[in-house]
């Protein structure tokens, strides 16, 4: 299968000649979209390393493209290194669907109350064990994670959530979106997360959203973010700062 690892891996070994292993800050599922993600990886050929986001660039095919590239301290992964990871959920709020969005939201027909998404997202933020909102349960290692921060906010047509914590589980994102715009929906009541995470179990928890609508937006390092906000939510305050949410 087609991955974004195997095409960035093809690259950069056409680029340095040699075979290049990967690491990637997140996994994203297949469908999941990408505007922060990093990676990192060892190379013992000389190149202008300045140059060589533009040098992939011309070869990478055109759903796949770099931002920028600059050498690190040999101790550095992208994905241990990383300190807070920023995943943004966008969601079409109207009766007819767009077939233009279709890849980059997920539709959703009636009204949607934000105030209620907001009050039973507030009972997600901090330290949980978060298994009841857990697609496959991690071999080894804990469901504990600590969430920063849930926002939410309209743009138009758009509902935009946007998730910041530590690390997240297998699809943590998609079923707490799944849940919370129930939530929205009247279909539950906020305070039903709180039982949903003393429950850890995953049936209890709602729908898994579809991955159209997720994007992994940055991933925080002591002194890097690569934050960048989805394109379909140019507008407002959102493509300013990772803050404005």
């Amino acid at each position: 299968m087609r991955t974004v690892a195997s095409e960035l891996e093809r690259a950069l070994g056409n680029i340095l000649n040699e075979t290049i292993s990967l690491t990637a800050a997140g996994r994203t599922d297949s469908g999941v979209h990408a505007t922060g993600q990093v990676i990192s990886f060892s190379t013992e050929r000389a190149f202008p390393f300045d140059r060589l986001a533009v040098a992939m660039n011309s070869v990478l095919p055109d759903d796949i493209c770099v931002r920028e590239a600059q050498i690190v301290e040999p101790s550095f992964s992208a994905r241990f290194s990383a300190l807070e990871r920023t995943y943004v959920y966008v969601v079409l709020n109207r009766d007819p669907p767009s077939a233009l969005l279709r890849r980059y939201a997920h539709h959703v027909r009636g009204a949607l109350d934000l105030d209620r998404l907001r009050a039973a997202a507030e009972l997600l933020i901090g330290t949980h064990g978060f298994s009841s909102f857990c697609g496959s349960l991690p071999e080894n290692g804990t469901t504990v994670r600590t969430i920063t921060r849930i926002a939410a906010r309209r743009l138009g047509e758009l509902m935009v959530l946007c998730f910041r914590a530590d690390g997240f589980l297998h699809r943590m994102v998609r079923t707490m979106t799944g849940t919370l715009l129930e939530v929205a929906a009247l279909r539950r009541e906020p305070e039903s997360v709180r039982e949903i995470l003393a429950a850890c179990d995953r049936q209890k928890a709602g729908p898994t959203a579809p991955a159209c609508g997720l994007y992994l937006a940055g991933v925080r390092y002591p002194d890097f973010d690569s934050y960048g906000a989805p394109p379909i939510c140019v507008g407002g305050s959102l493509t300013t700062s990772r803050d404005s949410m």
